[in-house]
């Protein structure tokens, strides 16, 4: 039917698949914006045997989207009653037109689709739909890393640490074979030999990454005096920064290299696919643990040494202001980091950016009326890393849900 469209989410994205038009009037009258899925990719991959004329056919004439799961997109997943598969985590589903008018789709039709019907196809789109969100993460980080103080291709150039020199040889191998790619639309094993040792390198630049914020943690932890304290937190507040660029570049590096994987395997071993993504997935998700966990550990740390910095307020009142503020820059620049990797979803992130925003625009206020000193300060202090700590908790929280969640499934 021309308006039958097919509805497929893996958790991070919603593909809609169907007739152009019909496609076009459900995005348009869910509100929903999306991008091209490029399901033409799976004709000249996908080896689908006897039936490969008529499922070529059908992925010539349908129209794929794809929407970023946020709170309202994923609410369509209850709303339409998709059906989820406890084997490849996709939740499915078909819905029909009726007289071509958008209010007809409203009829839930299991197993009906083309699309739903033929496992390879299905494990193709699964795939680009991977992909494409990890695609998505890598934009968003990019506009991050523009956004930071300095660019940071200098915070990167500036470590004279060989680990990170390392990695930033394995970005360019890394680029250079996604601009292959993109030109030729598939990635060859002349291609895929470039990169598939380069993981070793980010992985380590990663971990060193890691345990560079965490003497940042310990060394503000161990600081007593609040001299000693303002001249730590100021050094963790310039520091925080880099490495956290260093992570995220790490971050979208790892993302490039599984969406080249992911298109090698679709090349050569396509009855692979959907385990090698629900892999991809897991390792994926426990990179951004251990990343959760670590930036954690440092606000926690701040958070303390900005409320011992107000216990100190009335003898140290410059030292202590000065606490605080290098707390609230490393709270808004982890809570940024973190929406920006997605580590927060939907409205929690919104709501943690415009926190940001105004946590900003308030240090801001502060800096420039120096003499509002010591009260600004503990008031600061007290409202951002409360903040702060509100949403890192929530993210902890979340993290768990998500893990039980998957061990659920995974027993199903």
């Amino acid at each position: 039917m021309d308006d039958e469209i097919e509805l497929i989410s893996d958790g991070d994205g919603l593909a809609v698949i169907g007739n152009p038009t019909a496609v076009e009037r459900f995005l348009v009258s869910e509100g929903l914006p999306s991008k091209d899925l490029g399901l033409r990719r799976l004709r000249s991959v996908l080896d689908i045997g006897a039936g490969a004329a008529q499922a070529g056919s059908e992925i010539a004439a349908n129209s794929g989207r794809w929407v970023k799961l946020t709170k309202e997109s994923a609410q369509l997943v209850e709303k339409y009653g998709l059906r989820k598969s406890s084997k490849s985590g996709l939740s499915t589903g078909v819905l029909k037109g009726n007289n071509g008018q958008i209010k007809g789709f409203v009829d839930f039709t299991k197993g009906s689709g083309s699309f739903l019907t033929n496992p390879a196809i299905l494990a193709g789109a699964a795939g680009i739909m991977a992909q494409v969100a990890m695609q998505q993460t890598m934009d968003e980080i990019t506009d991050y890393l523009a956004t930071i103080d300095e660019k940071v291709d200098d915070v990167l150039r500036a470590q004279k640490d060989a680990v990170v020199a390392d990695m930033i040889g394995v970005d360019l191998v890394i680029e250079e074979a996604m601009t292959i790619r993109e030109q030729v639309g598939r990635v060859s094993e002349v291609t895929w030999s470039k990169v598939q040792t380069t993981s070793v390198t980010i992985t380590r630049t990663q971990a060193y990454a890691l345990r560079q914020l965490d003497a940042l943690a310990e060394k503000v932890e161990h600081k007593t005096k609040i001299a000693d304290l303002a001249k730590t937190a100021k050094e963790a507040e310039s520091k925080a920064q880099e490495w956290l660029a260093v992570l995220a570049r790490c971050f979208q590096l790892q993302d490039s290299i599984a969406v080249l994987e992911l298109d090698r395997v679709l090349d050569t071993s396509p009855e692979e696919l959907d385990r090698h993504r629900l892999g991809l997935r897991a390792a994926r998700q426990n990179r951004l643990d251990l990343i959760s966990r670590c930036t954690e550990r440092l606000m926690a740390r701040m958070d303390a040494a900005a409320g011992t910095a107000n216990t100190k307020v009335l003898l140290h009142p410059t030292a202590s202001r000065a606490v605080v503020l290098s707390s609230d820059h490393v709270a808004i620049a982890v809570v940024d980091f973190h929406g920006r990797l997605g580590i927060e979803h939907g409205r929690q992130s919104l709501e943690a950016r415009r926190w940001v925003d105004a946590a900003v625009e308030v240090r801001d206020k502060v800096l420039e009326t120096g003499a509002e000193g010591v009260d600004a300060a503990r008031h600061l202090g007290n409202e951002t890393l409360g903040r702060a700590r509100s949403v890192t908790g929530k993210l902890s929280s979340g993290i768990t849900e998500r893990a039980l969640r998957r061990r659920g499934d995974e027993s199903g």
